[in-house]
């Protein structure tokens, strides 16, 4: 993004009070995520094998309350309930991702029969019910047994998740138009590699880069084999991205503000839109990309559309003594917070759903993640009230909807998630979801979030038929 934030502070957050319907389009998506490790459980079943999150959060200290996803939400045999869920609150569209190590137990080589067979099943059951698949292929699920070898670091990895992608697409392309490559892969190679807040555990910046560089080409790499064996398929890859804004208006936090925009944003942009790895950070992390004959360009292959995951800003100063980008993060006072302690600011993902469209022109865009996580209440008779999740819903879909009004070619919004879920580090104190589960009894209860999600996209609906 070349747009770089040069004021010191957000401007004031605006307040949207109602959704403009009129600026989306009649197709628009409404839809709900989620992704395998947090919801499916089942962990050892039907031939899986161990990914780096089984082995990450069965590390000791690394998961709050020592949490894991061997059960989470149970998804894997509770998928029936989950749609009818779904068919309540009245979304056209989920969007789910695919476990590499259920359908390549080693990563590479034979395919498991019985896990390719549940998402199958699970896309099937979808379309009977009237709901749009959207397939994300990884979501940070690596066979620990490609970690065992180096893992994204490594080139042949980036070789295997093509050949894993095709196998998931020639099975399901015939149904499945909507595929993203990637979710994340800044969490993947940054979190992952260069902070080991996140699985793999690592804290090595040439690994991260590498790590980086390599989860792109795989993204190209999968791209190519999606087309191949679906050539309907619309491909995309997903990114979360952040407002930046500096601390102070000196010198050194704008020039932090600009680094924190290249290590969050510009990296994962550039690349996947035909324009490299920007020069700037590769000065600021200084390791050398793996780059060989021909990659940039199948890392930059057209996109058929750009998900957006979003959900916070970001205030930074500059960290003279701090690892790579050298920024640390400013807690502004006085600022509405959400339990993850996430500044809350509906006018960012307005903010860059048109920077993305000013700057790189996607085809389409859709919000394929936003969402919030607040302490539920649930009541004497079992409903669960979430007042301020309800709020951030209203107020971010109509950001989203001022968006599109001025120009934005967005095509969807996927709130997350469907259900609360195992939340990575968190493990399940953090709630996401529109839908309570009681992880003691696997329990589903819609919450006042999730109704209200449902009368949004009738309104919605409404519209549509009045238009017709």
């Amino acid at each position: 993004m070349t747009g770089t934030p040069q004021r010191s502070h957000p401007q004031p957050e605006r307040t949207f009070v109602t959704i403009d319907f009129a600026a989306l389009p009649d197709d628009f998506l409404w839809g709900t995520a989620t992704s395998a490790y947090q919801i499916e459980g089942a962990v050892a079943e039907d031939g899986r094998s161990p990914s780096i999150w089984d082995t990450f959060s069965h590390t000791p200290g690394k998961i709050d309350n020592g949490d894991h996803g061997d059960v989470a939400c149970d998804h894997y045999h509770r998928t029936h309930e989950d749609i009818e869920l779904m068919r309540r609150l009245g979304t056209n569209a989920y969007r789910l991702s695919v476990a590499w190590p259920r359908v390549v137990p080693g990563g590479d080589g034979p395919v498991n029969a019985k896990g390719l067979a549940f998402y199958d099943r699970l896309v099937d059951d979808l379309l009977a019910a009237g709901i749009t698949p959207s397939v994300t292929l990884y979501h940070w699920d690596l066979p620990q047994v490609l970690q065992d070898r180096g893992g994204w670091p490594e080139r042949d990895t980036a070789e295997h998740f093509a050949a894993y992608a095709a196998v998931v697409a020639e099975r399901l392309g015939d149904r499945v138009a909507h595929w993203a490559t990637l979710n994340e892969p800044l969490c993947s190679a940054w979190i992952g590699h260069l902070e080991g807040k996140m699985a793999p555990g690592q804290t090595d910046l040439t690994a991260a880069v590498r790590a980086s560089y390599h989860l792109l080409l795989g993204h190209g790499l999968a791209m190519q084999a999606i087309r191949a064996a679906a050539p309907d398929a619309q491909v995309g890859i997903v990114n979360n991205l952040s407002t930046i804004h500096a601390a102070t208006d000196r010198e050194e936090d704008l020039a932090a503000a600009r680094r924190m925009d290249g290590h969050t944003n510009r990296w994962w942009l550039d690349p996947v839109h035909g324009r490299g790895f920007p020069q700037d950070m590769r000065e600021v992390y200084g390791v050398e990309l793996p780059e060989r004959p021909g990659d940039m360009r199948l890392i930059g292959a057209e996109l058929d559309w750009l998900g957006l995951n979003y959900y916070f800003p970001q205030t930074v100063a500059a960290d003279p003594t701090g690892p790579a980008p050298q920024v640390r993060t400013v807690r502004r006072a006085g600022v509405p917070r959400t339990g993850m302690d996430w500044e809350i600011d509906a006018g960012g993902i307005e903010e860059l759903l048109l920077r993305l469209t000013e700057e790189y022109g996607p085809r389409k865009l859709y919000v394929t993640e936003n969402g919030s996580s607040f302490p539920d209440l649930v009541r004497p008779d079992g409903s669960v009230d979430d007042p301020e999740r309800q709020e951030y819903l209203t107020a971010h879909l109509a950001a989203c909807a001022s968006a599109a009004r001025k120009g934005a070619p967005l095509a969807g919004y996927f709130a997350w998630s469907l259900l609360d879920n195992f939340e990575w580090a968190y493990g399940y104190d953090k709630r996401f979801g529109l839908v309570h589960v009681d992880y003691a009894t696997q329990v589903r209860t819609i919450k006042g979030s999730g109704h209200h999600y449902a009368d949004i996209i009738g309104r919605a609906r409404g519209r549509e038929r009045k238009a017709a």
